[in-house]
């Protein structure tokens, strides 16, 4: 993985290249993923196409960077050599994780061609050979099935639609991890049930604090316990029309 110029990491606002070494060093991020983090962050602070809201360094380096390391606590993830994240928009959780982690391949996956095109960019910018971009949907990407330690997702849908979605994409024994924040007793208890009928088994809540004062951050953690049935994935959009329930 190529490293980028000094002057290009230096246009990071101090603190948010003190706030990166931080990170890097708490997770074990090496040099050069520490350099593709800072190019990604200068990239989302200047492109308008970014599929965010929080663009300043400042405040993405906590809200995606660490937010996104944060899966690392999980040694599924830290050992994982496939990991496809849905709905990848602005590149975060899987940008980092490609990063953070040179030995996985880290497939981006998203519906909206000028997510893809900036993710593109993104993936260029920061070199991260480990990383594609995959236009299209989790239901309809039949190359991906079967193929994944890991499915990443972050701030998509309930639960019981990302069991649909994350359960044909994963190997035996793979994990979804999704990231939450707090699930009421009607989500957990649906994609308890959704997660039974895809193949999937609970496999912790674990909290999270990816910065100073983030509050109900938690990664929910489904394994895969069985083949999925051959119904699924459902056709595309179906999961989201009719999701399964502890009633269907």
């Amino acid at each position: 993985m190529a490293q980028c110029s000094h002057s290009r990491q230096d246009t990071l606002p101090r603190r948010a290249a003190t706030r990166l070494r931080e990170l890097c060093a708490a997770y074990g991020v090496d040099a050069a993923g520490q350099t593709s983090l800072a190019r990604l962050l200068v990239l989302q602070a200047t492109d308008p196409t970014a599929s965010t809201t929080v663009r300043d360094p400042v405040d993405a380096v906590d809200r995606h960077v660490a937010d996104s390391l944060s899966a690392l606590e999980l040694v599924e993830v830290r050992e994982a050599r496939s990991i496809a994240d849905l709905g990848s928009g602005a590149g975060w959780p899987g940008l980092a994780l490609a990063a953070a982690l040179p030995a996985s391949r880290v497939s981006l996956v998203e519906t909206a061609s000028r997510h893809c095109r900036y993710l593109e960019r993104a993936v260029g910018e920061a070199d991260l050979d480990n990383a594609e971009v995959v236009h299209g949907r989790a239901e309809a990407w039949p190359a991906g099935i079967g193929r994944h330690d890991v499915v990443a997702v972050r701030a998509l849908a309930a639960l019981p639609v990302l069991c649909e979605y994350a359960a044909p994409l994963l190997r035996d024994g793979g994990v979804l991890v999704a990231w939450k924040g707090a699930v009421g007793v009607d989500e957990a208890r649906d994609g308890r049930a959704a997660a039974e009928q895809v193949g999937l088994a609970p496999a912790g809540i674990h909290p999270v604090i990816p910065f100073p004062g983030a509050r109900d951050h938690t990664l929910h953690v489904f394994r895969k316990i069985a083949p999925t049935p051959p119904r699924f994935p459902r056709r595309p959009g179906i999961a989201t029309k009719r999701p399964l329930t502890a009633t269907s």
